[in-house]
């Protein structure tokens, strides 16, 4: 009980910091306005006459491939450049508990970015009547994602105390994830290799193929075990990198 009330009190003082900068806003606004325009300009919404979120969901993936690295690059960068990196842990909280408590709060800020894009939600309510358990797994495979990539940003983070780099890295991790199951990689795969197993093991590793199955409304116990996969072993690897960094 008494490490999840340290690993919560550290969310909340975590939460309060990204809304104490404008770049939260800022990073808010931006989000909304991509997200927007990819689906009312990109997406064809209107012109599809179809009472479903699959215009707006389809580029979250893109859109986390950016913006997530750049909403997390400071985690840990920022704690080492600053010098308070050795102080966090001077404090009565275990790495886990401030790598689970940083990760949290960088979660959940992007949750409520993502809640803030419910308005789209009443427009397909308000133009037909739209199957609600696939717009809710549709959803949730995006706040997923977000966490994903989330967690890799985290570890990309504690490797360096420079913030770009962090972001680089991050985006090329997230970037592979991403082409793993694209098609146009895929059949590249079998003109190279004519082997059914190995397209269907870079499509197991593709975010894609996992994010797309509950945008269709497909909640697959397989596909849960991926994204927390995924943000378990980033979560691990940023524990791994973090201890090296303070026995060097």
């Amino acid at each position: 009980m008494r490490s999840c009330r340290n690993t919560w009190t550290l969310t909340k003082r975590e939460l309060a910091s990204y809304f104490a900068s404008p770049v939260a806003y800022v990073f808010i606004i931006i989000f909304l306005l991509l997200s927007g325009s990819f689906t009312f300009m990109l997406g064809q919404f209107f012109p599809r006459g179809e009472s479903s979120l699959a215009p707006f969901l389809m580029w979250h993936p893109w859109l986390y491939l950016f913006l997530v690295p750049a909403a997390g690059m400071r985690l840990w960068a920022e704690e080492r450049r600053s010098g308070t990196f050795e102080l966090l842990f001077t404090m009565p909280i275990s790495p886990t508990q401030a790598i689970l408590g940083k990760f949290l709060a960088g979660w959940l800020f992007l949750g409520i970015a993502l809640l803030l894009t419910t308005p789209i939600v009443g427009t397909v309510e308000y133009l037909g009547a739209p199957d609600w358990g696939v717009m809710r797994c549709g959803y949730l495979g995006s706040f997923l994602t977000a966490g994903t990539f989330l967690a890799i940003t985290s570890m990309t983070s504690a490797m360096t105390r420079n913030q770009v780099i962090s972001f680089i890295v991050s985006v090329v991790i997230c970037l592979l994830l991403i082409l793993a199951g694209w098609p146009p990689i895929t059949n590249l795969i079998l003109e190279w290799a004519p082997w059914n197993w190995l397209v269907e093991a870079a499509s197991g590793f593709s975010v894609m193929t996992h994010f797309d199955n509950l945008q269709r409304g497909l909640i697959d116990v397989r596909d849960l075990l991926y994204f927390a996969s995924v943000m378990v072993f980033a979560l691990f690897g940023t524990g791994v990198i973090l201890k090296s960094r303070r026995s060097a």
